[in-house]
């Protein structure tokens, strides 16, 4: 309990994976629950559904996205640039005789489809959605505002398979290669391509 650092980074830690949980619980929710049952409503119901749905779900989404980005980058800096005792500076997780980590190379592959996809949540999707909430999409560009969403959530979405896997890779897999990174691209992306296959239509349950 009186070791500092520790107890931060466990905290960080924590808060990371809270929000990243909220973060891409929502992006699923909107990609697998949300597009199916938007597609079977009218205008009409739209109008009467989404003013209630749409705000709160893409409050949590975004701000899940911006604690997730924010506490990854203070991990980052806590585990590869910060050494106990001795202060700032890289880390034998960031190089090992002279050369990057596998654990580093890894990191740094999930890190930046994390960015990718907060990027796209922040400067697209959210942005996007906040016009077409507010009534300020003139109408006849609805339809291609809605699908400018909709595919860089999908966007997303594929990200976030081959994402979670550099994420998990440092402390659970390690070894970096060609074939290691063309394994995680491939699982992470046909693991969400089957998502999206078998979801449900609207009124299916079975």
């Amino acid at each position: 309990m009186l070791d500092l650092y520790s107890n931060l980074h466990l905290v960080v830690r924590w808060l990371h994976v809270l929000a990243g949980i909220t973060w891409i619980g929502h992006l699923y929710f909107f990609n697998f629950v949300n597009v199916p049952l938007q597609g079977a409503l009218d205008d009409a119901a739209k109008k009467a559904v989404n003013p209630q749905l749409m705000p709160r779900a893409l409050w949590w989404f975004r701000w899940g996205a911006m604690i997730t980005f924010f506490s990854g980058l203070a991990m980052f800096v806590m585990v590869y640039f910060y050494t106990p005792g001795i202060g700032f500076g890289p880390t034998s997780y960031l190089f090992d005789i002279g050369k990057m980590t596998d654990r580093a190379m890894w990191i740094l592959f999930g890190m930046t489809l994390g960015f990718i996809m907060w990027f796209n949540v922040w400067m697209i999707i959210w942005p996007t959605q906040k016009r077409l909430l507010t009534g300020k999409v003139p109408a006849d560009q609805v339809a291609g505002q809605r699908k400018k969403a909709l595919l860089t959530s999908r966007v997303n979405t594929f990200l976030s398979g081959p994402m979670l896997f550099g994420m998990l890779a440092p402390s659970h897999y390690g070894t970096m290669s060609i074939q290691a990174l063309g394994m995680a691209l491939l699982l992470g992306l046909i693991a969400v391509w089957w998502a999206i296959k078998i979801s449900p239509s609207v009124g299916k349950l079975s």
